[in-house]
């Protein structure tokens, strides 16, 4: 222990491993998806084909650039999903992560969307 000034700071009583460094598991499981959306942040407004969908966020690849920054309120228009409000979470060579405002009705109209409309998207093979 080492005391500094008042404060006692104690030293780490092993190295770090690789597991220090691990992801968090995700929260809720994703599905990939094949809609087409709109991204609105302000006034400025792109649209973008949603990749992935969970009830609480969704990933899009963004036709054109939206100068939204992680931390930034945004609404995702999308015609089978409705209105969505969300944060955005990330922002990567064109794709999007957004998660969804835990005190809008996102939750209830993405399981809409699994209940009435999803379907479970394969691969298309091509000889």
């Amino acid at each position: 222990m080492t005391q500094l000034s008042g404060w006692t700071m104690q030293s780490i009583s092993r190295p770090l491993s690789a597991n220090d460094f691990k992801l968090k598991a995700r929260r809720s499981q994703r599905k990939r998806a094949r809609l087409m959306g709109r991204v609105r942040y302000l006034a400025k407004a792109t649209t973008g084909q949603v990749v992935d969908i969970s009830a609480r966020g969704i990933a899009l690849d963004l036709h054109s650039p939206i100068n939204a920054a992680a931390g930034s309120k945004v609404r995702v228009e999308c015609d089978d999903l409705g209105l969505l409000d969300g944060v955005v979470r990330w922002i990567q060579s064109g794709r999007i992560g957004i998660e969804f405002d835990p005190n809008s009705n996102a939750a209830a109209q993405v399981a809409a969307y699994f209940r009435f409309f999803h379907k479970e998207i394969r691969p298309i093979l091509k000889r």
